[in-house]
C-alpha cells in the first residue's frame, strides 16, 4: 500500500504537538519586520512576531515560501515511493498555493495540491484530519473527499478593531482608513469560498460585539460542532468574551486559542480576533 504523507504551509493553525502526533510537515514562509527577515516556526513564534510588529517602524512584509523550498520538501518525502498531498492557505491572500503547484510539477514525486480555501486553525481543520486518515491508511481519493467536505462546513469570522494596517498594506484606501479612525468604525470579515469579504462593519465595541451574538447563534444551528479555534492579535479580552458563548456549544478544554500567525497578524492588526469552527450535518 503506497504511503501517504501530508505537508502544510506555516500559516496553518496546527500546534507543536499536532505536527509530531500525526506527522505533518511544515513549509515555512518568511517575514521581514524592519530590514531583518524571519523565518515563521524557526527563528520567530507568533508570539513573538506580534511582538515585534507591535515595536517595529514599519508594516513587516511577509513572503511566500520559495519553490526550492517546496521542490525540496515534495523530492524528499516522495523518495520512498510515498504521495504527497500539500494543503494551502487561501489563494486570495498569498501566492503561495501557486508556488506549491508550479513545484508539484516540478518534483520527481506524486504531488497534489489543495487550496484549502482558508488559512490558520481553519486550514488545520483539514491538514488534522487528512493526516489522521493518511496514518490510518486511506486512499488519497479519500483524504481529498473528506478534506472537501470539512472544507465545505467550516466558518470563519475575523473582527478587525484598528484599521492602520489594512490601510498601510494598502488592503483600504487611505479615504476609508481615515473615515474608519474618525468613526470608530469596526470591520467583521468573513473567509467564504475562497474569498475574504467584509460582511459587515459598525461602530465601537459595543456594536461588535452585538453581532457576535449572531454568529454565536448561528453556530447552535450548525449541527454538531466539530472543532473550534480561537485566534487573535493581543485581543485577550474579546477571547474570554468568546470562550464564555462558544464554551456554552463545545468544550472550553478543547478550544485551541493562539495568537495567530504573522500573515494574518500583519494586515489584521492589533486587537484583531477571529473564529473558527467546523461542523457535521
Amino acid at each position: 500500500m503506497t504511503q501517504i504523507k501530508i505537508v502544510t504551509d506555516s500559516s496553518c493553525g496546527v500546534t507543536d504537538e499536532e505536527i509530531k502526533k500525526y506527522n505533518i510537515s511544515i513549509v515555512p514562509l518568511s517575514v521581514m519586520i524592519d530590514d531583518t527577515v524571519y523565518v515563521e516556526r524557526e527563528t520567530i513564534s507568533n508570539e513573538e512576531f506580534i511582538q515585534k510588529m507591535a515595536e517595529s517602524n514599519s508594516l513587516p512584509k511577509t513572503s511566500q515560501p520559495p519553490l526550492g523550498k517546496f521542490v525540496e520538501m515534495f523530492d524528499r518525502l516522495g523518495a520512498d515511493g510515498s504521495q504527497v498531498i500539500s494543503f494551502n492557505m487561501l489563494a486570495a491572500i498569498s501566492g503561495t498555493v501557486h508556488t506549491a503547484q508550479q513545484a508539484a510539477e516540478l518534483s520527481k514525486s506524486d504531488v497534489t495540491v489543495v487550496d484549502s480555501q482558508f488559512t490558520d486553525r481553519a486550514l488545520a481543520f483539514q491538514v488534522i484530519e487528512a493526516a489522521k486518515m493518511a496514518q490510518a491508511g486511506a486512499t488519497k481519493e479519500e483524504i481529498l473527499e473528506r478534506a472537501a467536505y470539512i472544507r465545505d462546513h467550516t466558518k470563519l469570522y475575523l473582527g478587525i478593531v484598528n484599521l492602520e494596517n489594512l490601510v498601510k498594506g494598502g488592503r483600504l484606501s487611505k479615504v476609508s482608513g481615515m473615515l474608519g479612525g474618525l468613526l470608530n468604525i469596526k470591520l467583521l470579515l468573513q473567509v467564504k469560498d475562497g474569498k475574504l469579504d467584509i460582511a459587515n462593519k459598525v461602530r465601537g465595541m459595543k456594536a461588535m460585539k452585538k453581532i457576535w451574538l449572531d454568529i454565536y447563534e448561528e453556530m447552535k444551528q450548525s449541527g454538531k460542532i466539530k472543532s473550534v479555534g480561537i485566534s487573535h492579535v493581543h485581543a485577550d479580552e474579546m477571547v474570554e468574551d468568546m470562550k464564555k458563548h462558544v464554551g456554552e456549544l463545545f468544550p472550553v478544554k478543547d478550544i485551541v486559542v493562539r495568537e495567530t500567525v504573522p500573515i494574518i497578524a500583519t494586515h489584521t492588526g492589533m486587537g484583531a480576533f477571529c473564529l473558527l469552527y467546523y461542523s457535521e450535518d
